[in-house]
């Protein structure tokens, strides 16, 4: 096909911007199986969360970018897979690694292991969370993000949207426990209300409209906002960008917060959970920086 012809094929529109996506997305999926090649070399299943995971549920005409790929294993084998992932660095792929799901997750990683599925690419099979699993994972995760980045709202919205007929809703929210049931009704409900998510024929279409003032005000701000959380190692040798992320810290996110402190969406005030998020994240932030500039030293 000529660049800048477009055609039409099972009434896809064939752009040079989908053919750069599809392009993309092989070139991803050599990286996910090159990096489960390495880590079944050593015994090693792990579970890819986002990324090509969530892509599935896209359609053809959009494609869903990720940087590096997140692989979670089980207790056991975190050690191990951390020394694979340092050989996978050398081989050019950027792998986060998870130790089972953390945060993301209270299910244990057992059951979710055992529930698990095998994804079927051109050249080879992943293993990744069931339908279910993966959806309270996405929603957390882009909880923990403040909810800052709209277009991976999209990973939600698809993800119901394509959802297999039979998805289990008591699966979704049973799983867990009422807080954090509340915590995903609230961000689905979000990609109902922003991206015309289409929740009809499903259990929480009520509830899902039903979202606290404070957690659409925040979402709002942070969409409108040009600063960006990033780490502040990564800000250290750029004085203005380290003054905002410093003054960003210094009134936390109160989505980031809430969760990060097990806290309610619905109680009165975020004062508390943003007071005990800044003094919790201080040690790690302080441990991080310091590791930053003595490797800057050591070079």
């Amino acid at each position: 096909l000529l660049v800048g012809e477009a055609i039409s094929v099972q009434g896809v529109q064939i752009t040079d911007e989908v053919r750069w996506g599809i392009l993309q997305r092989k070139a991803q999926e050599a990286r996910v199986l090159l990096a489960f090649n390495l880590f079944h070399e050593h015994n090693i299943e792990p579970i890819l969360i986002k990324g090509l995971a969530a892509a599935q549920f896209y359609p053809e005409s959009v494609f869903r970018n990720s940087i590096d790929m997140d692989l979670a294993v089980s207790e056991n084998d975190f050690k191990a897979a951390t020394a694979i992932c340092r050989s996978a660095e050398a081989n050019g792929l950027a792998i986060d690694l998870h130790r089972e799901l953390r945060h993301l997750d209270t299910v244990e990683w057992d059951d979710l292991f055992n529930n698990s599925k095998l994804l079927q690419l051109e050249k080879g099979t992943i293993r990744v969370l069931r339908p279910e699993d993966h959806l309270r994972v996405l929603c957390i995760h882009w909880l923990t993000d403040g909810g800052s980045n709209k277009d991976r709202l999209w990973d939600i919205y698809y993800l119901i949207d394509n959802r297999p007929a039979e998805f289990d809703w008591d699966r979704f929210l049973r799983s867990v426990d009422v807080k954090r049931q509340r915590w995903l009704i609230c961000t689905v409900g979000l990609a109902q209300r922003f991206l015309g998510l289409d929740l009809s024929d499903t259990p929480i279409e009520t509830e899902a409209r039903d979202l606290p003032n404070w957690f659409v005000k925040t979402v709002e701000r942070e969409w409108a906002s040009e600063t960006r959380l990033v780490p502040l190692e990564a800000s250290l040798f750029d004085h203005r960008l380290l003054f905002k992320q410093i003054k960003k810290r210094f009134q936390p996110n109160p989505i980031w917060a809430t969760v990060q402190m097990n806290g309610s969406f619905d109680a009165r005030t975020r004062f508390f959970y943003q007071l005990g998020s800044f003094f919790k994240r201080i040690p790690s932030s302080v441990r991080r920086v310091s590791e930053t500039i003595a490797g800057m030293r050591a070079k």
